[in-house]
């Protein structure tokens, strides 16, 4: 029965079955992959299946947990004394000293049951130096029967010390029907949209119902309006835009995720705006939008639009690393002004 709110990622499924039946389960993995892709999701069904009373005792069965047991409905509720889940809180931009040392701590201690210990390191790609340095020690020496699972986005984004520590499980993402009937789940049933969220979060269910927010839409089509009028008043734009981001909160992480969000949206718009300028048909854009980017494409022009993609896939760098969201926001709006006008492009 485990496993059935897992949707995809059947060869990383089966790849510990075949290890587990083996009795080669390293110590430590590092689960890589695009964000919101359901990684840590499949360590915490991975922990149930490894704990469940009947895998221990049943080495014949498959790796799939029964559901029922009480070690089954601990790790579900999030309290079974051999799991041990650690993340970035949210008013955090890194994981902090306190939160490792607890986490380490917790995970030497005695396995419970005796059937070994699971530690999940969320957010991984958050660790600071000494957080880092930190949890160094307890990879170098884990406890008996003990499995830590990181959950990251690529090896690139960990220390070289700790990647050579860990077997490294790349996740793809989901299929567009699979994301497609995650959203279903969630109560999105509209054919059109749902595939088009789908196409626009690369694969990602989490990016996909992020996307669900009305006020997402509201600001795309104010910043379309933006650009495709006869003079972009950058200024404007930047502080539209960084008022909109304010309004996710006063932590940092969901601001600097609404900003991402709405990016993402602003790529999506210059590849339409494009495919217009070189003949071909814009993909994302809604009909009522047309007339709005015709005037983009056409006062932009290829060369241009190009720069503007490679200028905004800088910003996302940038707001990833955490430079000062206003700057990377005034910065990247100043810059569209000055590449967006000029001799007017005929679109073929």
């Amino acid at each position: 029965m485990s496993w059935k709110n897992i949707v995809g990622h059947e060869r990383e499924r089966a790849a510990f079955e075949r290890v587990w039946r083996r009795g080669r389960l390293a110590h430590a993995y590092l689960f890589a992959g695009p964000l919101g892709i359901g990684k840590r999701l499949f360590a915490m069904e991975l922990a149930k299946a490894l704990l469940c009373e009947r895998t221990t005792r049943d080495h014949e069965a498959p790796l799939a947990a029964c559901d029922q047991c009480p070690d089954c409905k601990q790790v579900v509720a999030g309290s079974h004394p051999d799991v041990h889940v650690a993340c970035r809180p949210d008013e955090s931009m890194e994981l902090p000293i306190e939160v490792m040392q607890e986490f380490c701590q917790n995970f030497r201690l005695k396995s419970a049951r005796g059937r070994g210990k699971i530690a999940i390191l969320d957010d991984a790609d958050d660790l600071n130096e000494e957080s880092a340095n930190c949890f160094l020690k307890t990879l170098e020496e884990p406890p008996p029967r003990s499995m830590l699972i990181l959950v990251g986005t690529a090896p690139e984004r960990q220390l070289s010390t700790i990647t050579s520590r860990c077997q490294i499980v790349r996740f793809a993402p989901l299929h567009e029907e699979q994301v497609v009937a995650i959203l279903a789940q969630h109560e999105l049933h509209e054919q059109k949209q749902a595939r088009r969220l789908a196409r626009l979060s690369g694969g990602s269910p989490g990016l996909a119902l992020q996307l669900t927010d009305p006020a997402l839409w509201e600001f795309r089509h104010k910043l379309l309006n933006g650009l495709a009028s006869q003079r972009v008043n950058s200024v404007a734009l930047s502080n539209q835009w960084i008022e909109f981001v304010e309004e996710a909160g006063k932590e940092s992480a969901p601001k600097r995720q609404r900003a991402a969000q709405v990016l993402r949206l602003l790529v999506l718009i210059v590849q339409d705006a494009l495919a217009m300028a070189l003949g071909a048909e814009p993909r994302e854009t809604d009909p009522e939008e047309l007339n709005l980017l015709t005037k983009l494409a056409e006062r932009a022009g290829p060369e241009q639009l190009l720069e503007i993609q490679e200028r905004c896939l800088e910003a996302d760098v940038q707001i990833d690393r955490r430079v000062q969201l206003s700057l990377v926001l005034e910065a990247l709006t100043d810059s569209l002004g000055k590449r967006i006008g000029g001799e007017r492009i005929a679109v073929r």
